[in-house]
């Protein structure tokens, strides 16, 4: 009995002490800023007119 309740103050004990990593959160805001910069220099219109075109050329209209 006295084990169980060893291992259960040591789950509990594990689960207080979790430190957060700060690594994905500052990964998903590069990601985010770098997509906002993209966005407003216009890039999904230039993508979009990129493959409109290739898609063109490959069905010989282009």
């Amino acid at each position: 009995m006295l084990e169980i309740g060893i291992r259960m103050k040591k789950q509990n004990d594990k689960a207080t002490k979790q430190k957060i990593k700060i690594a994905p959160f500052v990964a998903i805001f590069i990601f985010l800023v770098l997509g906002a910069i993209g966005i407003s220099l216009g890039e999904p219109a230039r993508v979009l007119q990129q493959a409109t075109q290739i898609c063109l050329e490959c069905i010989g209209i282009g």
